[in-house]
């Protein structure tokens, strides 16, 4: 079973959390939450409050991770960027050659990190800028090496699906856009 470490921070945007934890743990993908404030709750941009499943300080080294994953939504992307154990964990699975994903806002962080140069990204029009040396695809969702990006909360689906595929669920993620009636917005 693959493992998706998911960092919340106050100010998160609650689908592009919510729907890809959604959509991975239907697909068979082991989701952990992980909380960058003290204690394990968090509340997101819209003002609901979620339980993390740990701790940023209790939950390891994410050495065992085959996927990263960062939230958009302001001011949720900046606490992660100013989190230096979350920067620090990106750098080292970048190292590693695994996956990282990062929807809305959250694009920034990598590019701040110079993670993305010479690779083509998306994230929430406005936050073109600071993807430092990306090539901006403007797309809902863009792969490129071992990085997945999502432009914002409309693809907060996509994005999910998208990561389901590339960790080896291929028919999971068929099966969850059909059953969870996704297919029918592609075809109106």
């Amino acid at each position: 079973m693959k493992k998706a470490y998911v960092f919340m921070a106050n100010g998160f945007e609650d689908i592009e959390a919510l729907a890809p934890i959604d959509i991975l743990r239907r697909g068979g993908v082991h989701v952990t939450t992980v909380s960058i404030n003290d204690n394990r709750e968090v509340e997101s941009a819209h003002g609901v409050t979620i339980l993390a499943d740990t701790t940023f300080d209790e939950a390891g080294d994410f050495g065992d991770a085959d996927i990263l994953m960062l939230p958009g939504g302001m001011p949720g992307a900046a606490n992660l960027n100013d989190h230096e154990g979350v920067r620090h964990a990106l750098l080292r699975q970048n190292e590693q050659g695994k996956w990282i994903g990062a929807i809305c806002a959250a694009p920034f962080i990598l590019g701040g990190l110079g993670l993305l140069r010479g690779k083509q990204a998306t994230c929430y029009p406005g936050f073109e800028g600071h993807l430092e040396g990306a090539d901006y695809t403007a797309d809902l969702v863009t792969i490129d090496g071992h990085f997945i990006t999502g432009r914002g909360p409309g693809a907060a689906m996509p994005y999910g699906y998208a990561i389901l595929r590339e960790l080896g669920y291929a028919d999971a993620a068929d099966a969850l856009q059909e059953g969870m009636i996704f297919n029918q917005l592609l075809n109106r």
